[in-house]
């Protein structure tokens, strides 16, 4: 991540073809398909990591955003009180 670029995102998503998809926000390809969601989980962190730090943000089969973590060394704005990542 540049100074004064957005933030790196990545969705972790079912796949309708089957396991879990990581997708950047508006591509029309996934840039990675896994067979579980930890592994999914797992391979957007690195990805976004890589990039500089930013959002990894989980949906269900229905798209409906479950749950996000921020990954290092992104900034977050509304740091979570919960330890859950």
């Amino acid at each position: 991540m540049t100074k004064g670029s957005k933030p790196e995102r990545r969705i972790v998503s079912p796949d309708p073809k089957g396991g879990w998809r990581v997708v950047a926000p508006g591509a029309s390809r996934a840039s990675d398909r896994s067979q579980t969601k930890q592994q999914a989980e797992q391979r957007a962190k690195q990805i976004v990591r890589n990039l500089g730090g930013g959002e990894v943000t989980f949906k269900d089969e229905r798209g409906r955003i479950t749950d996000s973590d921020t990954v290092a060394p992104g900034k977050d704005p509304n740091p979570p009180r919960d330890k859950k990542h």
